[in-house]
């Protein structure tokens, strides 16, 4: 009877040993990668389109089965929003940073991606912004930050040239909302029109400022009004433009409206209804592909409309290969490890659906090109890339 006892006890105690064991393992055996975008206030859509991409490239990892090292491995998306606030940016980047993630996919705009950057630095966790365009998220110089679309001095000025040589823009009217994109794009754009308008007679006739809550432009519209604009340019996000869309044929001067990637979603229509008309809207986004990469795209965007019931908004292929290009820098690695993979990503080579992607020294995108748009009948169609 002993004999008996003691060996169930054994028996017992090499099963929770193994137990123990295989939960360590299949603990040693999860990629936790981060991902923040505002799903919540007024460009939630736009945040969740970026979470959207996220969790197909997730889904579809795991589907195939990632190798690391000979050892598979499951990744685990750890979705966070920021509301597009600065302070819950550092809030849930903090939560990241002591959940142990091993990288990061986002932050969406560029007001909540700079302050919160600093934290990922500080963690040595790798960081890669498929949307957030200003110059200083790369400018501070952290060996941790990356984006995979073009910046803010790329998308300014190719906005600037194709309104003064493709739209023949004389008198140009400028609002930016304040936040970090908003008020980098709109100076990046007024610079090139101040240093090479005057060849085509262009020039800046107003600047005026209001925020990205706004819902009531008129006050400065009128302002806008009275320096008889041929186009208004705008740095901010669709839910503030399209509310001015409408408040500018309320007030009698429905002239071309310029903006970056913030307006240039699928929304602006809806957002703007009977105060935009077609051909009126012209934007930029901040990434594109070559004729010979499109079928990627399009296949991409299919794939999306299957899975989701809804049109790609703007960035969810660019958040997807974000996390593709993070995790095949693991995979060329041999590791998860930041430590470890973070030198390779700075000089990965990748090919994906929005092209080909790898990095300068500042973690910028190398050869990022631009999309232009207008929309016509409620939809938005492409007008040409550049660079």
């Amino acid at each position: 009877m002993q004999f008996k006892t003691t060996t169930v006890r054994r028996a017992l105690a090499l099963a929770f040993i193994g137990a123990a064991g295989a939960a360590t393992a299949q603990a040693e055996d999860i990629i936790k990668i981060g991902h923040v975008a505002a799903t919540s206030g007024p460009i939630a859509h736009l945040g969740k389109d970026n979470e959207n991409g996220a969790r197909m490239a997730v889904e579809e990892l795991n589907a195939k089965g990632v190798l690391i090292g000979g050892k598979k491995y499951k990744v685990v998306l750890l979705a966070e929003d920021d509301a597009g606030d600065p302070k819950q940016a550092t809030t849930v980047a903090q939560k990241l940073v002591d959940a142990k993630v091993q990288g990061v996919i986002g932050h969406e705009t560029s007001g909540t991606t700079i302050p919160a950057s600093r934290m990922y630095y500080d963690a040595g966790i790798p960081q890669i912004t498929p949307s957030a365009s200003s110059p200083q998220y790369t400018r501070q110089r952290y060996n941790t930050t990356f984006r995979n679309i073009a910046n803010d001095e790329q998308l300014g000025p190719a906005l600037a040239r194709y309104a003064m040589q493709n739209m023949q823009a004389k008198r140009i009217a400028v609002v930016d909302d304040r936040t970090a994109y908003g008020k980098g794009l709109a100076d990046e754009f007024s610079k090139t029109v101040k240093r090479t308008g005057a060849a085509s007679g262009a020039s800046i006739v107003s600047t005026q400022y209001t925020n990205d809550k706004a819902t009531d432009m008129t006050a400065i519209l009128t302002a806008i009004k009275a320096t008889k604009p041929d186009m208004v340019f705008f740095g901010g996000m669709d839910a503030v433009a399209a509310p001015m869309l409408r408040q500018m044929k309320q007030l009698g001067f429905p002239v071309k409206f310029m903006g970056g990637d913030g307006m240039c979603s699928d929304s602006v229509p809806r957002l703007a209804g009977d105060g935009m008309s077609d051909g009126q809207v012209i934007c930029a986004e901040a990434g594109g592909v070559e004729p010979s990469q499109e079928k990627g795209m399009a296949d991409f965007r299919a794939a999306y409309k299957k899975k989701y019931g809804i049109e790609v908004q703007t960035y969810a292929p660019y958040t997807y290969d974000a996390l593709m290009t993070m995790v095949a820098a693991m995979q060329k690695a041999g590791s998860p490890d930041p430590a470890k993979y973070l030198p390779v990503l700075a000089r990965i080579q990748y090919k994906g659906v929005t092209g080909n992607i790898s990095f300068d020294e500042r973690g910028d995108v190398k050869d990022g090109v631009l999309t232009i748009f207008t929309f016509k009948g409620g939809k938005r169609q492409k007008l040409t890339v550049m660079k």
